[in-house]
């Protein structure tokens, strides 16, 4: 196994595999019992009527089977795209591909990640069925993990990574019209929260169990296992029924209604000053986030202070932390708003680069890392929840979804490029501090020019 490998502590993400899938389990038996019938075989018709009756929607608005689904769904795909991490690299890496090669390959998929955000949010805008979608996103994803489990060759290591670009570009905007469309506006953002909990939890659970394949098996069987992941990701997607959808009236979102039905076109979308104003910040965030970590690490190794629990540990602890605030951060964006949670998520990313900038030992590096756990979990949640504020009248959130996205893989390519040239030539301090320079702007420019894009709903309305 590769040294790089080694270095993969499984033990930290163990306990987070058993308990993602016991409470996922138990959510579909739940779910299950639910939907089943009563009393001798009853009419199941009128065993839905019942629960929807005396078991009226919760507080994040989905019928709880079509929850236990959402949950399924970010869980396991979360998941999925674990495997598409660096394991790509090794896995290449083993079968004597150079670091050319390597570096043209992850490229070719970064640009076409880039390419595809726009495309890939208008497309979701316009489709009627965002199940459907998401269905052939999972199979999309199936299939460029199956390319990557075949012998290596150029044309299909370089399908299955663009393969990957395109399904991942529509499965982020897919998600959230789903989520949209089974809880409305109104608890859009408590929902979210849960869905980046659940997020959270299967990386780090997908960590430990292709983590675990590749000490004990394979780096190739990563994406065998990968793939088979897809299959329970398409059945959490089937527990998401069209009855489960909340009800169209006069306030509800606009991106529930069909493209054609709607009064603004996609483009008017980026007349809305304040999209623009957080696609900028969102570019600055993943400017100074993107290479934070890996330059500290970095810096540690050359210093001889970078033990093997360092890596699992600046990866599972922000996770939990994800995994923990994210519903609190949802409940809070909706009870006080927009504005107020974003400062804060964007406040902690300077504070980091500086105390980086500082060279902490491997304890010290690692609790400064539980500081990415808060930002990740409040950019995470705002960035579909904002995208839905600034479209609630034009109706198209997964365009502005995709802008952001785009501003923000703009930002992470620029970041490794640039903070390695200065590391390069003035030295890791001074590169820490550029990039938290650059976080303390994307904070400034919020704070000075971004609005709370909280929506005020009428009473009564539905969403």
């Amino acid at each position: 196994m590769l040294a790089a490998m080694e270095h993969i502590q499984i033990a930290p993400f163990a306990f987070v595999w058993g308990a993602s899938v016991t409470g996922l389990a138990r959510q579909a038996r739940l779910a299950r019992s639910c939907d089943a019938p009563h009393n001798g075989g009853m009419n199941v018709h009128a065993n839905r009527r019942r629960h929807a009756q005396g078991d009226r929607r919760p507080k994040d608005g989905c019928v709880f089977r079509a929850a236990v689904g959402l949950n399924c769904l970010a869980f396991l795909t979360a998941a999925i795209q674990t495997g598409f991490g660096p394991f790509i690299a090794v896995w290449l890496t083993e079968q004597r591909w150079t670091f050319g090669e390597i570096g043209v390959a992850l490229s070719i998929g970064t640009i076409a990640g880039v390419a595809t955000q726009l495309p890939g949010g208008a497309f979701v805008d316009h489709v009627r069925s965002p199940r459907n979608v998401a269905a052939g996103a999972l199979i999309g994803l199936g299939v460029a993990a199956a390319l990557l489990s075949l012998p290596p060759s150029r044309p299909s290591v370089w399908g299955a990574v663009i393969e990957h670009a395109i399904a991942s570009s529509v499965m982020t905007p897919v998600i959230a019209a789903l989520t949209l469309s089974l809880c409305g506006h109104r608890a859009f953002s408590r929902r979210l929260g849960l869905n980046a909990r659940y997020a959270a939890l299967g990386s780090a659970a997908s960590a430990a169990l292709l983590g675990v394949v590749a000490e004990f098996i394979s780096v190739r069987a990563v994406f065998v296992a990968t793939l088979l992941l897809v299959v329970p990701a398409l059945a959490s997607l089937a527990m998401i029924r069209p009855d489960h959808h909340v009800d169209r009236g006069p306030h509800v979102h606009k991106a529930l209604t069909p493209a054609r039905e709607r009064e603004y076109k996609d483009w008017n979308i980026f007349e809305v000053p304040a999209l623009h104003v957080f696609a900028v910040a969102v570019l600055l965030f993943q400017f100074a986030n993107a290479s934070m970590l890996p330059l500290a690490l970095s810096r540690l190794t050359q210093q001889g202070g970078a033990p093997g629990w360092v890596l699992s540990a600046t990866i599972v602890l922000p996770q939990l932390i994800t995994a923990a605030l994210s519903p609190w951060a949802g409940a809070m964006a909706q009870r006080v708003g927009r504005r107020p949670v974003l400062l804060v998520g964007f406040a902690a990313l300077p504070a980091r680069g500086l105390l980086f900038a500082l060279g902490p030992d491997p304890v010290p590096l690692v609790l400064i890392q539980a500081l990415d756990g808060l930002s990740a979990t409040v950019l995470g949640l705002m960035l579909p929840l904002i995208a839905a504020d600034l479209t609630e009248r034009s109706g198209y959130m997964n365009l502005a979804i995709g802008s952001l996205g785009l501003a923000g893989a703009l930002g992470a390519a620029l970041s490794t490029a640039v903070a390695g040239w200065i590391a390069d030539h003035t030295g890791a301090a001074a590169a820490f501090t550029t990039l938290a320079a650059a976080g303390a702007s994307a904070f400034a420019l919020l704070w000075l020019t971004m609005p709370e894009t909280r929506p005020e709903v009428p009473s009564g309305a539905v969403a």
